[in-house]
């Protein structure tokens, strides 16, 4: 069993930064690979970024590219989604997720809600404009 816990979510200006953190339970956190996912109200969750279990693949949509950088820290087991630049439509709930079957990659496996074991209750992130 993995637990998962978000934190670092709140209100922002557009044009400012939060950095979320995902602490998790667990001996073999190094062994996961790691995603943030967002849900906006009446949106389907949709994916953010993702880090390889061995933190030396780094996948993001195309919309957070260049603001968003996605890091972990196995000696913590936490991962972390510093975001800069952000702007009204980063607006949502922020998502940490697992996944324990590293034997896949790729983006397009990242960028799957299937792909994912274990989800976090979600951090809201608010930019006002």
């Amino acid at each position: 069993q993995v637990q998962l816990v978000e934190s670092g979510g709140g209100l922002v200006q557009a044009g400012g930064s939060l950095r979320l953190s995902c602490a998790a339970s667990g001996r073999t956190f190094r062994s996961y690979h790691m995603a943030w996912f967002r849900q906006a109200p009446g949106k389907e969750r949709e994916f953010v970024a993702a880090i390889s279990w061995r933190g030396d693949n780094t996948y993001y949509t195309d919309s957070v590219k260049g603001r968003f950088s996605i890091s972990r820290d196995n000696a913590k087991n936490t991962v972390y989604l510093q975001m800069n630049s952000l702007k009204s439509e980063d607006t949502a709930v922020y998502y940490c997720a697992a996944d324990l079957d590293i034997v896949y990659s790729g983006y397009y496996y990242h960028t799957l809600l299937s792909s994912y074991d274990y989800w976090g209750q979600g951090t809201q992130v608010t930019v006002s404009s």
